[in-house]
């Protein structure tokens, strides 16, 4: 994920995907205190910003 460009539609559907899945019961790749709060979207954000969210786009090119 690091050299890559998402659209926002996909930057959209991974960050809401992996908050389902933290809302779940996932174990978060980031702590709450590195995102600032207990909120599964706001956790997702960080891991994606970080680079460690464990999903990932594959496009038909």
């Amino acid at each position: 994920m690091t050299a890559k460009e998402y659209t926002r539609f996909e930057k959209a559907r991974l960050i809401g995907a992996r908050a389902i899945q933290i809302s779940m019961g996932a174990k978060p790749k980031v702590t709450p205190q590195e995102a600032g709060s207990f909120d599964p979207i706001d956790i997702a954000k960080v891991e994606f910003e970080q680079g460690k969210l464990p999903l990932d786009i594959v496009r038909d090119e």
